[in-house]
């Protein structure tokens, strides 16, 4: 795939440098990302999205950078600042939301559950290896029957002696099909729990989900779970309710508020640099009012974003960032990068529909995550409720 945003990322850079904002060690772990996404995963990144193909041959290129679970302190994790790890995020989905969700998985949800509420001899044994990209984790919340409405899961854990039996359903879960780990959340007679459960174990089932129009180059999965046996030592013990999941969904929404940036830069360089290279009534439609003014306003909105994630960064290193605040940073950054993939694709004229450029790609993709972690319409209630007192989901 030929690069069609060189001449785009030098006006942009000239105009707005995130790279400046950053500290030595972020910017560090920027460069990182930046370097696989451009020589590993751009070149085939079309390729792969036509093909519905993972291409899980990169996973030590991600895994040797540090990427998985680098914002996790210890057992082979770097323990990074949230503003690394946004930035890491934003480098992955300029290339493809997929890569990005794919490092969102395996960190912020299954490692961090370990992380935050497993026990000690947990953390040994599955951190390391999943940092190592030896061990690939999922996170089975979601249900067929409401995403939106995780108190109402119908998966069940029955204790039976010392084991427990786990029966139910989830969807849309990403990487199951090649995790050797899954986070299963379930409801017990104590509340909502959660278990590690080995994917080779009997009655555990994983299905691709096929027919997919976005998110084509990862993997998202049904899981059947019939009456699978684990032991209790396969419960994370610290995890009580759904506070648990909760604070891991947290984790990755705030790499999204960072990531479909991402998508919004890539649309925004490929729109630039077809203004200033494609000539039309003699000379480039980068010269005309509308095309500027189409420009002026993606790059606002871009600028308002990163501003807006590296102060939520900040915050979150600082030990003050609320949920409320997470549900501005992706109702804003997903809404916003959409709203830039469509005036890019105008920009771009019919060619914007090929995959010569990554814009409608991406906007593909930005519909798929607008959905996940949180829906606009439930963070719109999660900041209502920030600004009211008053709760509307119930």
């Amino acid at each position: 795939m030929t690069d069609s945003r060189s001449a785009g990322r030098e006006a942009l850079a000239g105009v707005f440098d995130l790279d400046a904002l950053l500290q030595p060690d972020e910017r560090d772990w920027q460069q990182r990302a930046r370097r696989i996404a451009r020589e590993r995963i751009d070149p085939v990144i079309e390729q792969d999205f036509e093909n519905g193909h993972f291409r899980a041959e990169l996973i030590p290129d991600l895994a040797e950078a540090g990427l998985l679970g680098m914002h996790i302190s210890g057992y082979g994790c770097a323990g990074a600042s949230a503003a690394s790890y946004g930035a890491v995020c934003l480098e992955l989905e300029a290339s493809d939301s997929g890569w990005r969700t794919f490092v969102s998985v395996q960190g912020s949800l299954a490692m961090s559950a370990i992380a935050k509420f497993g026990s000690e001899e947990q953390k040994t044994q599955w951190l390391p290896p999943m940092a190592r990209g030896e061990v690939i984790g999922c996170f089975a919340l979601t249900e067929p029957d409401g995403g939106s409405d995780p108190a109402a899961m119908r998966t069940r854990a029955v204790r039976d002696g010392g084991d427990w039996l786990i029966s139910g359903t989830k969807r849309w879960i990403g990487l199951a099909s090649i995790a050797g780990v899954a986070v299963v959340w379930a409801q017990t007679e104590e509340g909502v729990r959660g278990f590690l459960v080995p994917t080779e174990t009997a009655g555990f089932t994983a299905t691709p989900i096929t027919g997919k129009l976005a998110m084509r180059a990862s993997i998202q999965c049904d899981i059947a779970l019939d009456t699978v046996r684990v032991p209790d030592s396969a419960r994370l013990p610290d995890a009580q309710g759904l506070r648990a999941p909760f604070s891991c969904l947290n984790e990755a929404r705030f790499g999204i508020v960072w990531g479909v940036l991402g998508a919004a830069r890539s649309c925004l360089e490929a729109a630039l640099d077809r203004a200033i290279t494609r000539e039309v009534f003699g000379g480039p439609i980068g010269r005309f009012q509308l095309t500027q003014d189409k420009l002026a306003d993606m790059l606002l909105e871009y600028e308002k974003g990163v501003l807006l994630a590296l102060h939520l960064a900040r915050l979150k290193d600082a030990g003050t960032l609320t949920p409320a605040q997470i549900s501005v940073g992706k109702l804003n950054g997903v809404r916003e990068a959409i709203r830039i993939a469509g005036t890019a694709r105008s920009i771009l004229g019919g060619d914007g529909v090929t995959g010569e450029f990554p814009v409608m790609r991406h906007m593909a993709n930005l519909e798929a995550v607008r959905t996940y972690e949180g829906t606009d319409e439930i963070h719109s209630l999660v900041i209502g409720r920030a600004l009211t007192g008053l709760n509307a989901f119930s």
